[in-house]
């Protein structure tokens, strides 16, 4: 037996207007099919429809995590500043964190994620080498205090998340636990209808070694992936790497060129008449307030977030004017590589030894050429940390890569004993000695699993979701007469009987034009309209996906929609 959720009871109010500060696809249609509510920046209500959708990805989770043999604890969203504050990540987060204090004056923080946590109950938990693998789970609300909430439940302040832990004696445990894991999220996101890649990524704050994200290509999402289209090569462009190779070439001596009022790029360029990537630029940075100079070439853009990522958990800042004063050594819009003092220089690959360079000398209105790397200046640290572009070089093959926007719905990580090192995470081995645990890391945005849903697989009419996560299997639409429906609510109850998730509605006094507009707007792969055969016993079968429509009567429906 299955529930019948009836329309004219349901708490559910469509709008026919998209909302004036959506901007994203799912903002749109799950706020007009009444699946959410904001009630402030990047804070939503899940309204009953949207509580089931939520729900029902959630339980997908939870039979692909306890299939692997996980085991589901749930920790407190409520949490001490102590363990945060050993793991460094209460001054690293920065102001992503919810800070708050108690009556007492004690430091307390709203949940980002919790493997300070987790690791925490295994040392209390976990005595002996026997005890271990284990595998741990919770599907809860998390709390990140973004700057910019947007895209509805896609980027919000609260949001739901699954994230798991695994803790073995070995790297080999590890290895096995991260496949178990890796194959986990394939299974997930196969059921759930997600159309999704499986990327290299950066581990960033997080520490450890190998990371993966798995991506939903959506024009709403906020990372940028490469794809390459010859070989199966796929990266978060954070973690895209060139190859460093160094050139065998003779250059001429350095010459100094005289060159006013270039202090930029576009502007060095022209008065040269040279191509921007025959120059070399130099950006300079703070690095936990010590200032570093990257260097690229002058065609390509500096991504910071990469070569924060890079450089984690450092904090990378751009210098200001306040900070040349003093510094004879630094002459704003004139930097170069050669002759740097106490300034530790980081280039991208490209500026490979051998490569030469026009660039900054060091002195006000003028630059110099025939800089080569290797001969007149040093690299302290080789980082790729341009901006990817359409068509670089696959790392693999050499194939030009594609760019695409993607919606981050899983990330797994081997954490390694970063943590474990922290708390001092031991288990006794079995040759009787004290032996360092290693974890792994495991996450799942539920609710932006919702969101990313929205996006791929909505049409012009509205949501149209999967059987496996949608309200409903089948939405019934009684046209509006009595006899009409009498027989939509009969249906229902014979599907619900026979174990079909039923939405009927059976609201009086809407018309058939707003409900049929509406069950397209709602999404639920089936929709079963009794119209104007009903006095016949017939129905009109539509699939919400294909638009694929049939007349069938009442036995024929309930047989195909159980089979």
């Amino acid at each position: 037996m299955a529930q019948v959720q009836r329309m004219s009871r349901l708490m559910v109010k469509t709008l026919r207007d998209d909302p004036a500060d959506a901007e994203t696809l799912n903002h749109k249609l799950l706020v007009r099919a009444g699946y959410v509510r904001r009630n402030a920046a990047g804070i939503w209500t899940w309204l009953p429809l949207g509580k089931k959708v939520l729900d029902n990805i959630s339980r997908v989770v939870r039979e692909e995590m306890d299939a692997i043999g996980a085991q589901e604890v749930l920790l407190p969203a409520l949490l001490p500043k102590e363990p945060y504050e050993a793991s460094a990540r209460w001054e690293e987060y920065g102001d992503l964190l919810f800070r708050l204090k108690d009556r007492k004056g004690a430091e307390y923080l709203l949940g980002p994620t919790h493997e300070e946590i987790f690791t925490l109950i295994v040392k209390d938990q976990v005595a002996s080498y026997k005890d271990l693998p284990v595998m741990l789970y919770q599907i809860q609300t998390k709390y990140r205090d973004e700057a910019r909430p947007r895209a509805g439940v896609l980027r919000g302040r609260e949001f739901q998340m699954k994230d798991s832990y695994s803790f073995d004696i070995t790297d080999e445990g590890l290895a096995e636990s991260y496949r178990l894991h890796r194959e986990a999220y394939q299974k997930i996101f196969a059921r759930l209808g997600l159309d999704y890649r499986i990327v290299s990524a950066v581990s960033g704050a997080m520490g450890g070694s190998a990371s993966e994200e798995f991506l939903a290509p959506a024009p709403a999402g906020e990372d940028t992936f490469v794809d390459c289209p010859a070989c199966d090569y796929a990266a978060n462009t954070e973690a895209v790497t060139f190859k460093l190779t160094p050139v065998s070439e003779e250059h001429g001596p350095v010459e100094e060129l005289a060159t006013p009022d270039t202090p930029t790029i576009e502007t060095l360029a022209e008065h040269l008449g040279v191509p921007a990537s025959a120059t070399l630029k130099n950006l300079l940075v703070k690095v936990d307030g010590e200032i570093v100079a990257v260097g690229v070439p002058g065609d390509r853009e500096v991504d910071l977030g990469k070569l924060g990522e890079h450089l984690a958990p450092a904090v990378v800042e751009l210098v200001t004017a306040e900070d040349f004063e003093g510094r004879e050594d630094l002459v704003r819009g004139y930097v170069g590589p050669q002759g740097l003092e106490k300034v530790r220089y980081i280039a991208d690959p490209r500026v490979a030894p051998g490569t030469a360079w026009i660039t900054g000398a060091n002195k006000a209105d003028t630059h110099a050429k025939n800089v080569v790397a290797g001969r007149d200046f040093e690299v302290d640290d080789y980082l790729d940390v341009v901006v990817v572009e359409e068509g670089d070089p696959c790392p693999k093959c050499g194939t030009g890569l594609k760019l695409d926007r993607a919606i981050e719905i899983g990330h797994i990580f081997q954490l390694g004993r970063k943590y474990a090192d922290t708390f001092g995470l031991d288990v006794l081995g079995q040759h009787g000695k004290p032996v360092r645990v290693t974890m792994g890391s495991y996450g799942i945005g539920v609710s932006r699993a919702v969101a990313a849903l929205a996006e791929q697989s909505a049409d012009d009419q509205g949501l149209c979701w999967p059987k496996e996560i949608a309200p409903a299997d089948v939405h019934v639409v009684a046209a509006g007469k009595a006899l009409q429906t009498e027989l939509a609510l009969d249906v229902s109850e014979k599907l619900g009987a026979a174990g079909v998730r039923v939405l009927v509605d059976d609201r009086a006094g809407v018309s058939p034009g707003v409900k049929f507009t509406d069950a397209e707007l709602i999404g639920v792969p089936k929709i079963l309209v009794a119209g104007r055969r009903s006095a016949e016993g017939v129905l009109e079968l539509k699939d919400r996906r294909t638009g694929e429509r049939e007349e069938l009567t009442v036995e024929e429906a309930i047989a195909r929609l159980t089979a």
